[in-house]
């Protein structure tokens, strides 16, 4: 008996990281109808869509608890974990793009210099992890741990509060210091994704 709950323990850190890749597809969806809901702010939507995004977060937090309580990681966690909070931060950079969100509005930027920003951003973080998830890769057909560490794991806060500030400022904030506070987040953002994937290079993979 005593066996048989520990197995079934040992399932739930990979069903929790399969249904985030699930409740991500749900939430990227929803940014993507945003736009063509008729409104310009349509806040119901986005907050239903950003309640999504924390709950999938916070599915991150419980896998790994209970992973590493129960001794219950394994190479498919190691490796799809990380991957589906790739799917999900920069998925949702990648639909912003797309959506053209945000806007800065106040700064009266000439279209193109808004879809270099929102795109150069989405760039940053989507190279970042391809390197990364690559040598992730490399290192575990080698045998080698390759989890994550702390500067990833900071990267992936700051990475959710600039999720969580582009959607919040597209839902309610019209004003020049929203602008302001998304550029500078944006900022901080870009560059701890950089220094986070320099972090990783620094790390062995033999």
């Amino acid at each position: 008996m005593e066996l048989e709950k520990k197995s079934m323990v040992q399932h739930i850190p990979n069903a929790l990281t399969v249904g985030r890749l699930v409740m991500t597809a749900v939430f990227l969806g929803m940014v993507l109808y945003a736009p063509h809901t008729g409104q310009a702010k349509p806040a119901r939507l986005l907050m239903t869509a950003f309640t999504l995004f924390v709950v999938a977060g916070l599915t991150d937090i419980v896998d790994g608890w209970i992973a590493r309580s129960f001794n219950a990681t394994s190479r498919f966690g190691r490796t799809v974990d990380p991957l589906a909070d790739k799917f999900l931060v920069c998925g949702a950079f990648i639909c912003f793009a797309i959506a053209g969100q945000p806007l800065f509005a106040n700064f009266n930027l000439t279209p193109w210099i808004g879809h270099a920003i929102r795109w150069g951003m989405a760039g940053i973080l989507l190279a970042r992890e391809v390197v990364v998830q690559t040598l992730r890769h490399i290192a575990e057909s080698r045998g080698v741990n390759f989890g994550a560490v702390i500067s990833g794991k900071i990267k992936m806060f700051l990475q959710s509060f600039g999720v969580g500030t582009v959607m919040i400022g597209w839902a309610f904030v019209s004003r020049e210091w929203g602008d302001w506070f998304t550029v500078v987040t944006f900022i901080v953002v870009a560059g701890f994704t950089v220094y986070s994937g320099i972090d990783s290079l620094r790390r062995p993979i033999k």
